[in-house]
């Protein structure tokens, strides 16, 4: 798979930078959320990276003021709620919840088992399956006005799609406890204070220059 492949993807945009891939969330009018599309398009455009040899890093942000809002509400509604409310036989909901979860986990380790160093850049709102997605990166970087929440418990779910287990090791039990227990929101100097990113940057211009320099390392 070779970028003019890559480059008709709908909800998730990749274009080479320098010797590193520069990936964009691509659905700013629900602010990235992640629906049904843009699960499936991210481990399509990550495994062809992984299969690259010209690429060394990749970029990972969001298009417009934020970088991932969590999961698409309809979409939560349509492959979660409705078909075990309608189902017939409640063991085979159970079933089909369980490859659809399965298939959600999938997508984020595909970014974590990307070969290349994986550079998250977050500006504005990184909520839910946000947060998800950027602690199966290697290196986190974000704006001083970005915020994060693992939201999963304000909607009655589980963050078991990745941040539950990576987020641990990242911030410490006790803190990744609180977060996934309370969905409180954090800003970006207090992220790195616990070690969530890196670094912070007074916007999104002087992150992005920042993420792009570190890949060019």
């Amino acid at each position: 798979m070779e970028w003019d492949h890559i480059s008709k993807f709908k909800t998730v945009v990749a274009k080479r930078e320098g010797r590193h891939a520069l990936v964009t969330l691509a659905r700013p009018s629900k602010s990235n959320a992640l629906d049904d599309l843009m699960w499936a398009e991210i481990p399509q455009i990550f495994h062809a990276l992984d299969q690259m040899d010209d690429v060394y890093a990749v970029v990972l942000t969001g298009q417009g003021k934020n970088f991932c809002a969590g999961i698409d509400i309809a979409s939560l509604e349509a492959d979660f709620v409705s078909p075990s409310a309608n189902a017939k036989c409640p063991a085979r909901a159970r079933e089909r919840l369980l490859h659809k979860i399965k298939s959600s986990q999938n997508t984020i380790s595909a970014i974590e088992n990307c070969r290349w160093p994986v550079i998250a850049a977050v500006q504005g709102a990184c909520f839910g399956a946000g947060v998800d997605i950027i602690t199966a990166c290697d290196i986190r970087y974000s704006t001083q006005a970005a915020t994060f929440c693992v939201k999963e418990v304000d909607v009655a779910i589980v963050a078991d799609v990745g941040t539950l287990q990576r987020l641990p090791p990242i911030v410490g039990q006790g803190v990744a406890s609180e977060l996934a227990l309370t969905a409180r929101v954090i800003k970006g100097e207090e992220a790195r204070q616990l070690g969530l990113v890196s670094q912070c940057f007074a916007d999104e211009t002087a992150l992005l220059q920042h993420a792009h320099k570190t890949a060019e390392r």
